[in-house]
């Protein structure tokens, strides 16, 4: 068995020996930092390529949301369409048959209203409302002053929103 004997080295070499084995060289280190400069700067890419996508497709659905809204309300609203021109089609000069071909298909309506959240306003004998009633003019009249006396044509909401004012009369001040 043979004995090899190792020299101790200056401390100097020792450190220098050893930081060159742990230290990358500046080539190695410039290396390393481009390939993570380009890897952030791919993942950056795909990102804003990604946002981009989600925004155009946003945007395609919020167009057809406005396109397409009422087509649900179409197709009910199609129903009434027939039944008001199947009763002009029908040669009867009985008024009562009319009529009643009418109360039917503004049933049918009022149908259609109440499913999609549509509400009449008529205010009759409630306190003027300027966010639901629109005032053609003043009568003299027993009520309350501010009072609808009459309405002129119905108002309408839909889920609360007004579609239409109630046009009404409202009552004046006593003098």
């Amino acid at each position: 068995m043979e004995h090899t004997e190792t020299t101790p080295q200056d401390p100097e070499q020792q450190q220098n020996a050893s930081s060159s084995e742990t230290t990358p060289s500046m080539e190695e280190m410039l290396q390393v930092a481009e390939r993570k400069a380009q890897e952030h700067y791919d993942a950056w890419m795909y990102a804003k390529a990604e946002g981009e996508n989600i925004r155009r497709r946003a945007s395609e659905d919020v167009n057809k949301a406005q396109k397409f809204a009422v087509e649900r309300f179409s197709n009910e609203m199609l129903a009434v369409m027939d039944s008001l021109q199947a009763g002009l089609a029908v040669e009867t000069e009985n008024v009562e048959s009319f009529k009643n071909g009418m109360e039917l298909t503004l049933k049918q309506l009022a149908s259609v209203f109440e499913k999609f959240n549509i509400k009449e306003i008529n205010p009759v004998g409630a306190k003027f409302d300027a966010h639901q009633h629109q005032a053609i003019g003043m009568v003299a009249s027993e009520q309350e002053p501010n009072t609808v006396v009459s309405v002129m044509q119905k108002g309408y909401a839909l889920h609360d929103r007004v579609l239409r004012p109630a046009l009404v009369m409202v009552a004046k001040a006593r003098e």
